[in-house]
């Protein structure tokens, strides 16, 4: 069974757009991961115990959900949506003009990696690294302004180039992710049918689907560098003093002063908290949904 309708299905099947929104909801549980993760793109001189201290800092458990509300969930809900109607659509094509399962997850992570990026990620992630990260005006003895007036003052300012600063990155970033982790995540479950000798039609079982996703999720984080770029586009942290970091970011320029400044591990900061992270997405945008739409699907032809 892929992300996809299941084999037969006809038309276009809208209730991928509830599954997504709802399933992509459930990752949220992870936000702690993501917060370390971004604290640590962030601040690329920072060990692990150093960013869990620092986000620790800012309010104790509270500090490790920074962003989550409204914009994680915003973000979510959303991309969740978008995602998942979208790879499921474009995987089923694909299947049907006759490619593999792994292939067609491929194009189906990366097209719904890109829709969602472009449809709903741009300034909901910006907002939710800004939430992340201005909490660093606090450092100065300033308190941190509200996270509604923030966007504000950045729509006020920059319109909406502001508010989607970075989208390019995460647009990039998304289609690697969740080409990746869709297309590893397929290849997988395709390696493991061919290794039991199951014949089509017949299932896997929750702990092959589980690993598979699993897989996927770990492999998918290749694409770290990515990631870091991102969260130093959409930061609000300044440019240290004497420091050469372009006025303008680029996706390149970016890239180039991360290398400079960090080297190669910089640009691999937050990748441990990552994999823990895409992990947990994989298995609920893939494993768990896929159980989800055959619920749904059974519902219907009641």
């Amino acid at each position: 069974m892929g992300v996809s309708s299941e084999p037969g299905q006809k038309g276009i099947n809208w209730s991928n757009i509830a599954v997504g929104g709802i399933m992509n909801m459930v990752t949220t549980l992870g936000q702690p991961l993501e917060v370390v993760k971004t604290q640590m793109a962030a601040n690329r001189s920072q060990s692990m115990g150093q960013a869990l201290s620092t986000v620790w800092s800012r309010g104790g458990v509270k500090g490790f959900y920074q962003g989550l509300i409204p914009w994680a969930w915003i973000e979510a809900s959303t991309k969740g949506a978008v995602l998942l109607f979208t790879a499921a659509e474009v995987e089923k094509a694909s299947m049907g003009m006759g490619l593999d399962q792994a292939s067609a997850g491929l194009l189906g992570g990366i097209s719904g990696g890109v829709a969602q990026a472009y449809a709903t990620m741009g300034f909901t992630t910006c907002m939710k690294t800004v939430e992340i990260t201005r909490h660093k005006q606090a450092s100065t003895g300033a308190v941190p302004e509200s996270t509604w007036k923030v966007f504000g003052e950045i729509y006020k300012r920059e319109g909406l180039a502001g508010i989607n600063k970075g989208v390019n990155a995460v647009a990039l970033r998304q289609a690697t992710n969740w080409g990746s982790r869709m297309g590893f995540a397929r290849l997988s479950e395709t390696m493991i049918r061919k290794y039991k000798g199951l014949k089509e039609g017949e299932s896997l079982t929750a702990a092959d689907k589980i690993f598979s996703s699993a897989l996927g999720g770990a492999v998918a984080t290749w694409n770290q560098p990515i990631e870091v770029v991102r969260v130093e586009m959409q930061s609000m942290a300044k440019a240290a003093p004497g420091s050469n970091r372009p006025a303008k970011l680029t996706v390149f320029n970016t890239l180039g002063y991360i290398y400079r400044e960090n080297g190669i591990k910089g640009l691999y900061r937050g990748v441990t908290p990552r994999i823990g992270l895409g992990i947990w997405q994989t298995i609920c945008m893939v494993s768990f949904a896929d159980y989800v739409k055959v619920w749904v699907k059974g519902n219907q032809a009641k």
